[in-house]
């Protein structure tokens, strides 16, 4: 007989609404943002094939039947991850933002109050997964954002420059993952510490000169 994995349940407060139900549903949500911050530490350092669901159960201090409860699988738990990912490149440049707006959502992406999270995100996109369907989304998010990013400046499909405003958004966005990477993983100064108005007149120029608009 399979035996029902129990699921902490956290204290309500006294006076507070709702009922068994909704104090579930918030447990759930916390054991995901859980499994789903320890999954994004573990497979951005260790690599996929390298991370085990116990290793992330572990890192989340839940049970690891959780895993397949919340998410079927590893491959699902990766794919969740990398859908947080693309979120967050898809706030940098939104579909409908000027060219104009670009180096300030992106100086704004790299300073918000949870930047310490971004590397890990990012991370995720440039490790190999092992895991063929994980790797085809994950170059395809890239090639995404960066077609999104040549657009915003005006390139259009069958434009006889397009390879190079093409591979001059994908200089951009290599730019972009290496501020957050050594501002991740380093001390190095003034760069560990700018802000976003520090920030903001450098991508500025970087991509005025790389993507003039048309």
């Amino acid at each position: 007989m399979t035996t029902q994995t129990p699921e902490p349940t956290a204290p309500r407060p006294p006076g507070s609404g709702g009922g068994a139900g909704d104090a579930r549903r918030r447990d759930a949500a916390g054991t995901r943002r859980l499994l789903l911050d320890a999954a994004r530490h573990r497979f951005a350092r260790d690599g996929y094939s390298g991370t085990t669901v116990r290793d992330i159960a572990d890192d989340a201090g839940v049970n690891v039947a959780l895993i397949n409860r919340y998410f079927t699988s590893k491959e699902g738990l990766f794919a969740a991850c990398l859908t947080g990912s693309v979120n967050d490149l898809e706030r940098a440049v939104a579909a409908d933002l000027p060219l104009d707006q670009v180096p300030l959502s992106i100086a704004g992406q790299l300073t918000s109050p949870d930047a310490g999270e971004f590397p890990h995100r990012l991370l995720l996109l440039l490790r190999s997964s092992g895991d063929e369907r994980a790797d085809e989304i994950r170059l395809q998010t890239l090639r995404s954002f960066s077609e999104r990013l040549a657009a915003t400046a005006g390139r259009q499909p069958g434009d006889t420059d397009g390879d190079r405003h093409l591979l001059h958004a994908q200089i951009v966005l290599a730019a972009s993952f290496g501020i957050v990477m050594l501002r991740a993983s380093t001390a190095l100064e003034p760069l560990a510490s700018a802000g976003e108005q520090d920030l903001l007149p450098p991508l500025r120029d970087l991509i005025s000169a790389l993507l003039p608009p048309k």
